[in-house]
């Protein structure tokens, strides 16, 4: 059984002119003992009833109410059962209402004597805050109500609360009615309640009426030590809540070393912490012009701006966060001088920004270490009405940035050390290559070249034919070693950025040209695959160093002969998809490479079968020089394949000359250095 009127709502009806009063727990209690107190101290036997809410709170007062009991067989105890409250009839009668009832959220007690009557008629009320509280500091509770010592008040409210008991407990009919015999309460079976035009014309014999000045006093000093608690309260409760919000941020970031995870899961948690409309990070320098806006955190209805562009150069909101390198709040960005004046383009766009962004109060944070400028975190309300911001909100979001600036620093330097750490792998392992493929490329043909000289040492009557061949294997092997020493020389050269480049004007046609002259002369004795030039001879003219381009294309032929076979295919060709750079393309239906493999095998000393299993010797640097000095004259080099078997597409970018036209044929030549390298000899004229 439920009933939709409280007590104190029927009760107000009755007595309109009565005002309620907020009362706290704390004087609640202290009123309903003082009450208690007067029968217990007193020689009457007047009508008790209390409303005790829960179980829990009846079982605090039980003994009292034993005690109560000793003094009048009018007593009446009201509660919500939790365990073994229910209705009985012992000492006193116990009425168990029904966990739905309004009861459950009113406090009531009532003392109805022959010369004196008072009584105490609340309604708790509820709240968010309020039942936080509960949970942490039951005295803080609230209630609304009506405290007094008048008998025509104390009367209608046994009246009402009779009428509830005999709901629950028909029974007990008779006894309520020798009650309302008793104690005068002749209305109380009437279908209506009395009105109060009834009440003013209805002349009452009371004594004692008015409060007892010590209990006003008591109650008084109670309400005013509960409103100073109250205070304290909220002051640890606001401590506790930045305390536990900076905890949860730096615990949940610490957990990462991503700076992008890092910064998403701080502007979250402060966001849903502060409860503002939009919360937001960002990375910038001191020097960026604008900043990408990443990460951010939205309440409901707040339209998003992330991957927008956030002006920093001109925004002089950002430059004096930059310059004192503390935090700016804003209460009021439509009154704010430096967004609504418009003096200069710099404020004309900050006050379009606020404006397509609602941005209503504005707070913006740095985030710095030690102090170097990390990033940037804001937060922006969005309205109806603008904030005033707190100290403690400027203190706390203070706090956050710096435990954000402490976590990036670590992220980066994390970083850093897997960058190290890769690069010591990378070491690592060209070390052990350098030392198998050394020890393979020289031990190989200096065991060939002593198996020579041993012979034509030990052999003086070796036929003629047979000492041309012991020589000429020893001349072979010997300029194998000898090309491979070029080759770390080279290569070492090249990273260690001592080469002086020579860049001119060169014909890419003649260049492809010469390069597949010297391809073809060091493979005189060996049958290569169809080597086919569609290179037109009408092109503009390039920028690079004549004797490097020539040594990328060597190295890219020599490359792609190494792995087609004779019955393959090997293609040059060039096209431009730019006005700045020329592609040319060194293309083999050869073996091919994996695609996870296309950028491995620009490294050092990369061998595809592996450094002692390969069916083609080299040494695996051919590659790594030809990136090297593609690099050298800005251009980019790259490998493309559909796998095993289907053959590879190397591509490198050559600069076009600038300002001429495509040319027929230049009159330069080119002929071969002494070290083995292309040397361009005269100048093209323009």
């Amino acid at each position: 059984m439920s009933r939709s009127k409280s007590v104190l709502t029927q009760l107000l009806q009755i007595f309109p002119q009565w005002r309620p009063q907020m009362y706290f727990k704390a004087s609640l209690t202290a009123l309903s003992h003082a009450m208690e107190d007067q029968v217990l101290a007193g020689s009457e036997e007047p009508l008790v009833i209390a409303s005790f809410q829960r179980e829990r709170f009846y079982r605090q007062e039980a003994q009292r109410y034993r005690r109560i009991a000793q003094k009048s067989n009018q007593v009446y105890v009201l509660a919500a059962p939790e365990t073994d409250f229910k209705n009985r009839s012992d000492d006193y009668e116990t009425i168990a209402f029904d966990n739905e009832d309004t009861l459950t959220q009113e406090w009531h007690l009532i003392v109805l004597g022959d010369t004196y009557s008072s009584c105490l008629i609340c309604q708790e009320k509820i709240t968010a805050q309020s039942q936080t509280m509960t949970a942490v500091i039951d005295n803080n509770r609230r209630f609304e109500g009506i405290w007094t010592f008048d008998r025509r008040v104390t009367e209608q409210a046994a009246h009402i609360l009779f009428k509830t008991i005999l709901d629950y407990r028909p029974e007990l009919e008779e006894k309520i009615q020798n009650a309302c015999t008793q104690y005068r309460l002749s209305d109380l079976f009437k279908e209506e309640p009395p009105q109060q035009k009834d009440i003013d014309n209805t002349t009452w014999d009371v004594t004692n009426n008015n409060p007892d000045p010590f209990v006003q006093r008591l109650v008084t000093y109670l309400q005013a030590g509960q409103y100073k608690l109250i205070k304290a309260n909220r002051s640890l409760a606001a401590k506790e809540h930045k305390e536990r919000l900076i905890n949860s941020v730096t615990t949940a970031i610490r957990l990462s070393l991503d700076p992008d995870e890092i910064m998403q899961i701080a502007v979250q948690k402060l966001g849903e912490g502060l409860g503002v409309c939009r919360c937001l990070v960002y990375r910038c320098k001191e020097t960026d012009p604008t900043a990408t806006i990443e990460h951010e955190f939205l309440n409901q209805g707040i339209p998003s701006i992330k991957g927008q562009t956030w002006p920093l150069r001109h925004n002089p909101l950002f430059q004096e966060v930059v310059e004192l390198r503390d935090a700016l709040t804003i209460d009021n960005a439509s009154s704010d001088p430096r967004i609504i004046n418009g003096a200069n383009p710099s404020e004309q766009s900050l006050q379009t920004l606020v404006s397509r962004c609602s941005i209503l109060s504005w707070m913006l944070v740095p985030i710095c270490y030690r102090g170097r400028l990390l990033g940037m975190l804001e937060l922006h309300h969005c309205g109806p009405k603008p904030v005033t911001w707190k100290e403690e909100d400027v203190a706390l979001v203070n706090a956050i940035a710096t435990q954000i600036g402490v976590a990036l620093i670590q992220a980066e330097a994390y970083a850093n050390l897997q960058d190290l750490n890769e690069q010591l792998e990378a070491l690592d392992r060209t070390r052990s290559n350098l030392v198998a493929i050394t020890g393979h490329e020289l031990r190989t043909p200096l065991s060939t070249i002593q198996v020579c000289l041993e012979s034509l040492a030990s052999e003086p009557d070796m036929s003629p034919e047979l000492r041309q061949v012991m020589l000429n294997t020893a001349l072979q092997d010997a300029e194998r070693m000898r090309k491979l020493v070029q080759d770390f020389l080279t290569l070492s050269q090249l990273e260690s950025g001592r080469v002086e480049w020579n860049i001119e004007a060169l014909n890419l046609h003649e260049c492809i040209e010469l390069s597949l002259s010297n391809v073809r002369a060091r493979h005189k004795d060996t049958p290569l695959p169809n080597i086919e030039n569609l290179v037109k001879e009408e092109l503009p003219l390039v920028k690079a160093d004549g004797e490097w381009l020539v040594e990328v294309l060597a190295k890219l032929l020599d490359n792609a002969c190494k792995f087609t076979s004779e019955e393959g295919k090997i293609t040059i060709e060039v096209s431009s998809h730019s006005r700045n750079h020329i592609e040319v393309t060194v293309a083999d239906t050869g073996r091919g490479i994996e695609p996870k493999r296309l950028e491995t095998v620009f490294d050092r000393f990369y061998q595809e079968e592996g450094a002692l299993r390969r069916s083609t010797g080299g040494t695996g640097l051919g590659l790594a020089i030809c990136r090297q000095i593609v690099r050298g004259w800005g251009g980019k080099i790259w490998a493309e394949s559909q796998g095993k078997d289907h053959g590879s597409q190397f591509h490198f970018t050559v600069p076009i000359y600038p300002d001429q036209m495509p040319i027929q044929r230049s009159n330069q030549t080119m002929t071969r250095s002494s070290r083995g390298k292309p040397k361009a000899k005269g100048k093209r004229k323009k």
